[in-house]
């Protein structure tokens, strides 16, 4: 594609100046539109852009790569490929036009790589935080058999599953999510601003108040002395935790209890096996040996844990257990799904009954994820109804009884 040096201004008025890579110019001023940049004149040069990536990506948004970025791009190669379009000149293409800078960077070191003779698969491998496992494994088998637009496309479709159900299980947990950050925030101006004052109506009562009473204001006047040191904890903590799951013990421990959090934990240990039951199928109906499958998929299901019992279980099959076998002892599938796999293995079909597991899955993930509002609000309205007794007992009850208090 040819390269544009173009000038436009931003919602600011700003002049921008570049160059960059397009289909055309009509094609370019449609994406500077869209970004809500005017164009004010674009002209065809010449040759690969000799500006640094620090200009060139000066109109993409700097953030980490994630599925949308991964499936858009998958679908541009799967297009491009099945069109005849050389990788090369195909990735170039994409370089300047990545909505996300450092999938757009990443693109540019693969395409030099590329032009060095390194095989797409390696280039990829070189960015670990941008192109997942599952990725790079896939498209080495899409390089050896030929068929690099159809691992795009399954790639793609892979990676919109993903999304799906990675949105429902956000979109479930939003509600009571809101409802407890909300009780947490109500708890704290109870305590700081609305206690204090009953305290000093009380305290004008001279009579002895009732134990609940003495409780909140004692919680409520240790939080006002010493607020700023609780703050500098619950800002300590919250930085030791993020620092702590940077870690692989970290990580791995918070994969592990997640897994148990009552009635979330059961949907995402079922979101999780089912995305492993994709990744696996892709790769063992590709033609990648079994053992090699597991490898990949394990480092692919971004759970630390579950990848763990993945790894016993090619390991088992490395030793010559068979794959149910291996299952089973990892204690993470249901009875029924190890039947189904059982009956894959005798008969040849592990592919269509992994696609069976994988379908089960989805749907009690489906299921659990329609009740999960109406399980959780039990729990929501135990929770208020317990704040509002403490509160009716700590401070309604002596105000009620204010008169014989101050007799």
């Amino acid at each position: 594609m040819p390269f544009y040096r173009y000038k436009a201004r931003d919602t600011d008025g700003k002049l921008l100046e570049g160059q960059l890579e397009a289909v055309s110019a009509e094609a370019l001023a449609s994406q500077f539109q869209a970004g809500n940049i005017i164009p004010i004149n674009i002209v065809e040069t010449a040759g690969k852009s000799s500006l640094p990536l620090s200009q060139r990506f000066k109109l993409r948004r700097k953030s980490k790569v994630g599925l949308d970025d991964l499936i858009l791009f998958c679908r541009q190669m799967f297009t491009l490929n099945k069109a005849g379009v050389p990788i090369t000149r195909a990735m170039r293409g994409l370089v300047d036009t990545a909505r996300n800078e450092t999938l757009g960077k990443a693109l540019d070191q693969v395409v030099d790589d590329l032009e060095s003779g390194m095989e797409l698969s390696g280039a990829f491998a070189s960015h670990p935080k941008v192109f997942p496992a599952l990725l790079c494994r896939m498209v080495q088998v899409g390089e050896v058999t030929g068929k690099l637009d159809e691992v795009f496309l399954q790639l793609a479709i892979y990676f919109e599953r993903e999304k799906e159900t990675i949105n429902r299980v956000k979109s479930a947990l939003r509600y009571p999510t809101f409802v407890l950050v909300a009780i947490f925030f109500a708890v704290i101006f109870i305590s700081l601003f609305v206690i204090p004052a009953f305290e000093r109506v009380f305290a004008s009562a001279g009579a002895e108040l009732p134990l609940a009473t003495r409780i909140l204001l004692g919680l409520s006047s240790f939080m006002l002395s010493n607020w700023p040191y609780l703050l500098g904890v619950l800002v300590a903590a919250i930085f030791a935790v993020q620092k702590g799951l940077k870690t692989t013990r970290g990580r791995y421990l918070w994969d592990r209890y997640k897994l148990k959090i009552p009635l979330v934990g059961d949907i995402i240990l079922r979101s999780t096996l089912a995305r492993f039951s994709r990744g696996f199928i892709m790769g063992y109906t590709a033609g990648v040996p079994l053992t090699q499958a597991l490898g990949f998929t394990a480092r692919a299901v971004d759970n630390a844990y579950v990848g763990e019992k993945i790894e016993l279980i090619r390991n088992g099959v490395e030793r010559g257990d068979t794959l149910t076998r291996s299952a089973t002892q990892t204690g993470m599938f249901t009875p029924l799904v190890l039947q189904m796999l059982a009956v894959g293995e005798e008969t040849g079909a592990v592919d269509t009954m992994l696609e069976d597991v994988a379908e089960f899955y989805e749907r009690e993930v489906d299921y659990d994820l329609k009740n999960l509002s109406s399980a959780i609000e039990p729990i929501m309205i135990a929770i208020i109804g317990g704040m509002v007794l403490v509160l009716a007992l700590g401070v309604f009850l002596p105000m009620w009884n204010l008169g014989s208090i101050a007799k």
